[in-house]
């Protein structure tokens, strides 16, 4: 969005939290406020993963600023222990309150604001973009090493996204079916990535597996580009970034029937999702799309011809700073 800010005459100021243990961030809201200030913005739009730090400053000074929030997470969080969530989950809700409008990275997550009590008509989804990378990648890496498919994962190391249950599958498929390739932050949580460093060593997976770590943007477009399958089994995405991007390079994808994904593909058409947890149905799914290279460019093609139907980043872009404007302009 900051990047593409000059075509609609705008631009983004970012003003950061410090990176301390929580609640204490809300300190700080004076001094990001005073910055906001200082930057001569006309509009504050606050991301979600701020909120919190924010509200109590906002209660005894409301800001002068018109403000909207951007979300991409429930209230709460999706990534912190119970007694952090339910805090921070207060805290957003009341940060909510004080906004012209709140924008919503996915129908998913609006319904789930919907449960919570928020009225449809405050809020305007706007989904991220499919598109990965602003042109296709030069070359194309051979993935498949000598196998039948090749398998792609992109996302970091962090439980939620269930790259353990992904090799636990994975190991059950006969070592000539498939190369798995996992790229992503392998340190976002040491403890999760030691266990994974660990189920990797075993016999069952050595050699078939490929781990690329942080990747560009370019680089992961160029996986995305010379993979076969998408595979990702995250049981919290408030969107799913990753999915939509390989769809659009026509890959079918796989993962749990959860968060998103269920809006993002149907079962049996552009993919296969499975039941949460149930790791010999995900093996099972891996399986017979390695197998059935008829299906799986059928599948991919519908992947393909469904993400046609969401917007780019431009097209996303066209639409948040469009909707920025209007609260500006008074609509």
């Amino acid at each position: 969005m900051a990047e593409m800010a000059p075509r609609f005459d705008a631009r983004i100021v970012f003003i950061s939290f410090p990176s301390i243990p929580f609640p204490l961030p809300t300190l700080a809201a004076p001094f990001v406020m005073r910055r906001a200030r200082e930057g001569k913005v006309s509009i504050l739009v606050l991301d979600s993963i701020a909120a919190a730090f924010l509200w109590p400053w906002i209660a005894i000074r409301p800001p002068e600023l018109p403000m909207v929030a951007m979300l991409h997470q429930p209230p709460g969080g999706i990534d912190h222990a119970t007694a952090r969530s339910h805090i921070q989950a207060w805290l957003d809700r009341r940060a909510y309150a004080g906004a012209r409008r709140l924008l919503v990275a996915s129908d998913a997550l609006a319904e789930e604001l919907e449960r919570d009590g928020v009225r449809r008509e405050r809020m305007t989804v706007i989904p991220p973009g499919r598109d990965v990378a602003p042109a296709p990648p030069a070359s194309v890496p051979a993935l498949r090493l000598g196998r039948r498919a090749a398998f792609v994962c992109v996302g970091n190391w962090i439980e939620r996204k269930g790259i353990h249950s992904l090799l636990e599958a994975f190991a059950r498929l006969p070592a000539d079916l498939g190369t798995l390739h996992l790229a992503g932050d392998d340190r976002a949580d040491p403890r999760y990535a030691a266990r994974i460093w660990r189920r990797l060593k075993h016999p069952d997976l050595q050699d078939r597996v490929v781990v690329h770590g942080p990747l560009t943007r370019e680089e992961v477009a160029a996986l995305y580009q010379g993979a076969d399958v998408f595979v990702l089994p995250s049981l919290k995405e408030p969107y799913g970034t990753v999915y939509g991007e390989a769809m659009a390079f026509g890959l079918p994808v796989v993962g749990w029937q959860a968060g998103n994904l269920p809006y993002l593909a149907q079962d049996g058409r552009e993919g296969v999702l499975v039941a949460p947890g149930d790791v010999v149905g995900l093996a099972r799914a891996l399986e017979a799309l390695a197998l059935d290279e008829v299906q799986r460019r059928a599948m991919g093609e519908a992947a393909r011809q469904r993400a046609l139907q969401r917007p780019t980043w431009e097209q996303s872009a066209e639409l948040f700073f469009g909707s920025i404007r209007a609260i500006l302009d008074g609509k």
